[in-house]
């Protein structure tokens, strides 16, 4: 599982997805818009995404981001957008001027009548009641919060510009500008985590009632400080039998709190799932705009340049390849087995074909058998005490 600087990961600069080639034929609203705000303060130790420190490129990087809205404004399928999600990166870097400069460029290229969710990340260190009212007003409508933790060691460790108190700060701010669909990040396998400080963790996190939690297991990524400390012997990773333990904890506090698990890493309360990640998991086209975001089509996946200098002077800033049908079923198991509903082999079969269905229910069988993988019906999908080694399960069923 990975995390980026906030904790959730926007599916649209790490996963693609496959789509019924049916879907375009009676889309009426797409998956949506995700935009890449590449801009730290400072890069986070256990980061690995693409950001750049350098401010004062904000309003070239607006410029150039509306040079892109305008070339590729006919590339989503007709019908007005159904999410936009402004991720990063922080992008509550951007001022409430800028911030509506980039909304409203949304809004002159594409139709945004039907807008279900529009979500803004935003750092603890950055929000400020006054600041949350003014985009409020511009149509953001749901907060991604990243917390990561409530214990002032863990945010030091994962070199984090804010402490505890602000986090709190943050969500209570959050509420005083009227913002109900908050969704807050938590990132556990932290080196040195007891279960009780996590279990404690976990309780706080509760109490403040968000409707949404993410919660990622840290990755160590090649080339992050976090990383070096690992390599230097400073920082020992938590085994299999803790990221376990902890596993299980969250799932059974959120459970037990009234959160529904559907999928790896997202819980929610009734009627607050993420639309937006959501449609990448269901198979919905998406567009990503700004330095390193990935985009798909249904059949073409294509991502951006991961330089904001590069993205600025325009030119060749993207990188494509078409998916085979091997590409796009391997895809389609990996996004349906993250989700609680899983994969339905009437889908399956649809989209391609009976001999590979018959080859996803062999393989299936084999895992059905070792306990690793449920069958209700016609429909397979991984259970809560399998979901910390779902790629493993995963992988057994792809297409080689």
């Amino acid at each position: 599982m990975k995390n980026d600087d906030h904790g959730p990961i926007c599916a649209a600069t790490r996963f693609s997805v496959a789509c019924d080639p049916l879907f375009f034929t009676t889309l009426r609203t797409v998956a949506g818009i995700y935009i890449h705000i590449p801009f730290c303060k400072r890069k986070c130790n256990y980061c690995d995404f693409y950001s750049c420190t350098s401010l004062e490129l904000a309003e070239p990087f607006l410029s150039a981001l509306e040079r892109e809205m305008e070339l590729r404004r006919e590339e989503l399928p007709v019908g007005p957008i159904a999410t936009l999600y402004i991720g990063g990166g922080t992008p509550s870097l951007l001022t409430p001027v800028q911030a509506d400069r980039l909304i409203g460029a949304v809004g002159r290229h594409w139709d945004c009548s039907a807008l279900r969710e529009t979500t803004m990340e935003v750092n603890p260190d950055d929000v400020r009641g006054d600041y949350l009212e003014q985009i409020a007003r511009l149509g953001v409508d749901r907060l991604s919060i990243g917390l990561q933790s409530l214990v002032d060691g863990d945010l030091q460790l994962l070199g984090r510009r804010h402490d505890t108190a602000k986090a709190l700060a943050a969500v209570a701010a959050a509420r005083r500008a009227g913002f109900d669909n908050l969704s807050v990040d938590l990132i556990y396998g932290i080196p040195g985590m007891s279960l009780a400080r996590w279990g404690d963790n976990l309780r706080r996190v509760v109490d403040l009632d968000a409707p949404h939690i993410s919660a990622y297991h840290l990755s160590v990524e090649e080339g992050t400080p976090l990383a070096s400390m690992v390599r230097r012997g400073e920082l020992t990773e938590v085994d299999e039998d803790q990221s376990g333990e902890q596993f299980d904890l969250l799932c059974r506090t959120l459970g037990e709190a009234g959160y529904e698990h559907y999928e790896i890493s997202s819980f929610a309360r009734p009627g607050f799932r993420a639309v937006h990640n959501s449609a990448y998991w269901s198979g919905e086209p998406y567009l990503g705009l700004g330095p390193s975001a990935h985009s798909y089509d249904g059949r073409r996946r294509s991502w951006n340049v991961a330089s904001t200098e590069g993205y600025i002077e325009g030119g060749d800033i993207r990188q494509g390849e078409e998916l085979g049908e091997r590409e796009r079923y391997n895809e389609y198991v990996m996004t349906a087995l993250r989700r609680i509903e899983g994969v339905d082999m009437a889908t399956l079969r649809r989209l391609f074909g009976p001999r590979q269905a018959s080859y996803f229910e062999r393989c299936a069988t084999e895992q059905v058998q070792k306990g690793r993988l449920l069958r209700g019906g016609d429909n397979y999908r991984i259970d809560e005490p399998n979901m910390l080694v779902s790629n493993e399960i995963i992988a057994s069923l792809f297409s080689i």
